[in-house]
């Protein structure tokens, strides 16, 4: 008996992908409305909406807008549409195991039996059905499916297909079917087929079946290794063997409240044992996760995170977490715990869902041949003092872009990724050169520079000290000069006031100042005339 393919194929899936996913952020966003996606200015795929308006393959982006004002215009992304597709993978993986992923917006998996036939309909044509009805609570409502005895057959039957059915091609019929077809199908299969296509149709060819008619010898030398394969499956003398996928482990744990758990202390309690059966789970495959996303659903919404470890979650790190999120939502939505206020929270918790997000081969958390060490004990005392104080309240320092000290620094709290940072690469004129400070002063010191004759050093607007720093003054004590370099001159925030009209511009000028006594400071110098310590050189 001959194992037989079916093919699912969802048309023009960057568009579908792309409104699904603007849906998703956005919300409101019709799905059968007109779009397209493009690609260096150019429309790369669009829906049947904005075909019937006259946009096409290869249209300018102005020539498609004229055409339909109203197209909504998707800029291309692989991983979009690769990430969309994959609750459709899981959506047919669920019902017919065997999936094979072809590409984002086609599938295919072995053809199902006769445990979907009903008494009048093919059990092919059943399964279909009940995966364009599966497909279309996940939002996919344009699914067509085709089944044959090879792969190539099976997807141009689905491409010919009409929506939510399925086009089968009977047995031992590949052959008849594809010598039926046009050459134009050949371009659905990229550039090689695009070519190849367009050369049949110019030595006359209109049909697979002319260009099955060729000798062996002739397709060889004449199209090439692909000519060669497009021959020899019209033929029908393809041998299928789809690579199915391994659907990945459910490494997800979950735990119910029945009733809900009114105090953050009592869901960190009741936790406790699904965090250990998390970690051994990873632990079993030899993972580790590295980043864990935890979703509390609360009677009044859901509490949702995703937390970075430096290292690697334990059983404890997570407690902690479902602990930390659980008061910084309550606070946030004007919702108190029992601990604190001695009354029970507002909305009671009624899940807590730990998701692995990023997971890493347990090896490379390994410790060394003596343990852990000095790192191990650090990651151990910070998770305390986060414990005491709380998770917010415990931050380190991270290297961004900026022209002074202040600005070059940024707080995040430990363990957290840091966003939102200014680039370190880009240029920053007026940024002091190498090396950085060790210290840089939360509050700016008071300071004073004079020159030889005692009179206060300053800076033109054209960049110009107007006298030689000859003493320092930091604090209430006076220090000769011994060297110095600068300035670096700065003009910010002149762009906009905070009324957004022009403003006045703030000049500074930042000066690299050594004392006699071999102590080295980072002063700057403000219009129109005070100067401040912002670093120290230790």
């Amino acid at each position: 008996m001959v194992d037989r393919t079916m093919v699912l194929w969802c048309p023009d899936w960057s568009v579908t992908a792309g409104l699904l996913e603007r849906a998703d952020g956005e919300g409101g966003v019709d799905a059968a409305a007109p779009a397209a996606v493009l690609s260096g200015n150019k429309v790369l795929v669009c829906n049947a909406a904005a075909r019937t308006e006259g946009v096409r393959r290869g249209q300018r982006r102005r020539d498609a807008q004229a055409r339909c004002p109203d197209v909504v215009l998707l800029a291309a992304n692989p991983d979009r549409d690769a990430r969309w597709f994959e609750p459709v993978l899981t959506t047919v993986e669920a019902l017919r195991p065997g999936v094979a992923p072809l590409r984002p917006g086609l599938l295919a998996v072995p053809a199902p039996g006769r445990y979907f036939a009903r008494p009048g309909v093919d059990g092919e044509e059943a399964a279909a059905a009940v995966l364009a009805e599966h497909l279309a609570r996940v939002g996919v409502w344009d699914s067509r499916f085709g089944a044959a005895d090879d792969l190539y057959t099976a997807e141009r039957a689905a491409r010919h297909a009409a929506p939510q059915a399925c086009l089968s091609i009977a047995s031992g019929g590949s052959a008849e079917f594809l010598r039926g077809l046009p050459v134009t199908v050949l371009a659905d299969d990229g550039p090689e087929g695009a070519e190849l296509s367009g050369l049949l149709r110019r030595l006359g060819l209109r049909l697979l079946g002319d260009f099955a008619g060729l000798g062996a010898s002739e397709v060889a030398n004449r199209f090439g290794g692909y000519g060669t394969d497009v021959w020899r499956r019209v033929q029908g003398r393809e041998d299928t063997r789809l690579a199915s996928r391994t659907p990945p482990p459910e490494l997800a744990c979950e735990i119910a409240f029945e009733p809900p758990l009114d105090s953050a202390e009592a869901v960190t309690f009741s936790v406790r044992t699904t965090a250990e059966r998390f970690v051994a789970g990873l632990a079993d495959r030899q993972l580790v996760a590295t980043s864990v996303r935890i979703e509390a659903e609360l009677e009044a919404g859901v509490s949702a995170r995703t937390w970075l470890h430096p290292r690697c979650f334990t059983s404890r790190d997570l407690v902690d977490r479902v602990h930390w999120q659980l008061q910084a939502g309550l606070a946030s939505s004007g919702l108190r715990s029992r601990k604190s206020t001695g009354e029970a929270i507002t909305s009671a918790v009624t899940l807590v869902r730990f998701l692995p997000d990023v997971v890493e081969p347990a090896g490379d958390h390994a410790d060394g041949l003596w343990g852990g060490g000095a790192e191990e004990q650090v990651v151990r005392g910070v998770a305390r003092v986060q414990a005491m104080v709380g998770y917010d309240a415990v931050r380190v320092p991270v290297l961004q872009g900026g022209r002074g000290a202040a600005d070059r620094q940024a707080l995040v709290p430990w363990g957290e990724r840091p966003v939102g940072l200014r680039p370190v690469e880009r240029p920053w004129p007026g940024r002091i050169p190498g090396p950085a400070p060790s210290r840089v002063f939360a509050a700016p010191l008071e300071a004073e520079v004079v020159d030889e004759a005692s009179v206060a050093v300053a800076v033109t607007p054209r960049g110009l000290v107007t006298g030689e720093p000859w003493r320092v003054r930091i604090g209430r004590h006076w220090c000769p000069v011994a060297s110095w370099a600068g300035p670096w001159p700065v003009d910010e925030g002149w762009w906009l006031d905070t009324a957004g009209a022009p403003a006045e511009p703030d000049r500074a000028a930042r000066f690299q100042v050594v004392g006699v006594d071999g102590r080295a400071w980072l002063l700057c110098w403000r219009a129109p005339g005070s100067w401040e310590v912002e670093a120290a050189y230790d």
